[in-house]
Parts: structure tokens; C-alpha cells; sequence
């Protein structure tokens, strides 16, 4: 990269972060994943600077980058409560060994009720929470439609409910 490019990006950056960082606060309000959304953002829209038309005002476009970026990382966090994370849970000051192995023990039922579903919506359900995939990028993937790429998450979504409900006692309530 050259200096020129650097001078613009650094520029970019000190004119719009807090732009960036106030629609993350207003959607998150939370100041830490505002922090990581700006940054997350910022990477995104320096690789993506070749696709911005500089016909139009750049605002929106951040906005939707910031947006996305948002959503991404909110159903990232909802979908991690379920599957756990222990890294999280022993740098915390709270931490202890036996909610550590409640932890491991409600993942290994994740797993094995997603594990026990059909490949169709095994699929959907990786694609979508761990890979990060939108709809529309698993429907092109999987050459199907989109309202089928719906009704399959949702589908996905419901037997694991009923199953975890059933086994647990309500542990998807949530989703």
C-alpha cells in the first residue's frame, strides 16, 4: 500500500468513525461492540472501496457496511450463547469450573440435536450462524430458492426448539 492510499484511508477514517461508531451505538447500545463494529466496518470498507460509486454520497453506503456488519455480529453473539464460549467465560472474573462444564454440557446437546437433523437443515443452520452466510448467499450456494432457504432455517430452527425444550427444559427460548 502507499502513502497516498494510507493518507486517504487514514482520512476516511477520522472523518467518518464516529459517524460509524454512533449508528453501531444506537443499534448495540453497547460501547465495547461499537468499538469492534467500527474497526469491523473499516476493514470491510478498505477492501471494498473499489465498489463505492463516488457519484453518490458515501454515507449510505457506510451505513449499509455498518449496518451489516452490525447484524452479523449480533446473530454471531445470539448464537454463541447456545454453542458457548469457553475462552470468554475463563477470562472472566466470575468464572468457574462447574458453569464451565454446564457450558460443554449444553454445547455437546447442541451439537448432537443439530447433529440429528437432516443434512438440509444441518447445512442452513451451519451456512447461516457459523459460517455467517446470509440467505441469499446459501440459496446461491445451494441452488435453491430463497423462500427455501427460509422456510428451511425456520424449519431447523423449530426442531431444535422442540427438541432442546423437550430435553432441557427450554434452552432455545431465546432464538
Amino acid at each position: 500500500m502507499n502513502n497516498n492510499t494510507e493518507l486517504q484511508q487514514s482520512k476516511l477514517f477520522e472523518t467518518y468513525s464516529p459517524f460509524v461508531f454512533k449508528v453501531a451505538l444506537l443499534i448495540t447500545r453497547s460501547r465495547t461492540l461499537s468499538d469492534d463494529i467500527t474497526q469491523e466496518t473499516f476493514i470491510r470498507i478498505f477492501k471494498k472501496i473499489h465498489l463505492y460509486d463516488p457519484l453518490k454520497p458515501i454515507e449510505p453506503w457506510l451505513y449499509r457496511i455498518t449496518v451489516n456488519v452490525t447484524n452479523n455480529l449480533l446473530r454471531k453473539q445470539k448464537w454463541l450463547k447456545f454453542f458457548g464460549d469457553v475462552s470468554i467465560a475463563k477470562n472472566s472474573s466470575s468464572w468457574e469450573p462447574e458453569s464451565e462444564l454446564l457450558h460443554y454440557e449444553r454445547d455437546q446437546e447442541l451439537w448432537e440435536s443439530v447433529g440429528r437433523l437432516s443434512v438440509k437443515y444441518r447445512q442452513i443452520l451451519v451456512l447461516h450462524y457459523y459460517s455467517e452466510m446470509s440467505l441469499n448467499e446459501i440459496s446461491s450456494i445451494l441452488e435453491i430458492p430463497l423462500g427455501t432457504c427460509k422456510s428451511r432455517l425456520n424449519m431447523a430452527l423449530r426442531k431444535l426448539r422442540l427438541e432442546l425444550d423437550l430435553e432441557k427444559g427450554g434452552i432455545l427460548d431465546e432464538i
